[in-house]
């Protein structure tokens, strides 16, 4: 059996850092090879060359550009990546925001991901508040995040909370909460993720 596992959620919710944390702990309780996917650290150098030679800014992970031309095959490139790793036996932990994959159910469809019946899906959505996110965010002083900040306003109409995701939006995804996580919520996570779903 092979998963792939998807941690989404909103710029400066730490979806990386939970990711790293959990992978080892994934490979053990699991009993399967996993590899990690981050969407910045796959495309994030293609994407700053593109955008380096469209609009002069290497930055730009936000503008209307970038979301209209890039943000797709960005995310297309990512599960690709998942489903080639899936067909040799290795388990995925994915890590993109997905904000609009989550909401339109994307992430279930099998056949939008190219996976069969043999693969277990598994959906987090990792959220924080919005304040610790922006702060975050400013903390990490990554380049790509200038566009973001200096347009708050903007990209924060994008962000959206779990209560304001529908019944069926939210439905077979697991909300974490990583405002200050403890031990005791990464092992409900973990357990969230190995156990079997229901029938």
């Amino acid at each position: 059996m092979t998963y792939l596992v998807f941690f989404c959620g909103h710029a400066g919710t730490g979806k990386t850092t939970l990711a790293r944390c959990m992978l080892k702990p994934l490979m053990q309780a699991s009993g399967s090879p996993f590899c990690l996917l981050d969407k910045d650290t796959l495309y994030g150098h293609t994407g700053a060359a593109m955008m380096r030679a469209l609009t002069g800014d290497p930055h730009d992970r936000d503008s209307p550009l970038f979301l209209q031309h890039l943000r797709d095959p960005e995310y297309r490139g990512l599960v690709d990546t998942a489903r080639d790793n899936l067909a040799l036996g290795v388990s995925v932990l994915a890590v993109a925001p997905l904000s609009r994959e989550v909401r339109e159910r994307r992430l279930f469809d099998r056949e939008w991901l190219g996976v069969g019946m043999d693969v277990e899906i598994r959906v987090v959505w990792v959220q924080t508040r919005e304040d610790v996110a922006r702060k975050r965010i400013a903390a990490r002083g990554d380049p790509a995040d200038a566009y973001k900040l200096a347009h708050w306003h903007a990209y924060r109409q994008r962000r959206f909370t779990w209560t304001e995701l529908t019944d069926s939006q939210r439905d077979g995804v697991v909300l974490f909460d990583n405002t200050a996580p403890d031990a005791a919520g990464y092992d409900m996570l973990l357990q969230q993720l190995v156990e079997p779903h229901r029938a």
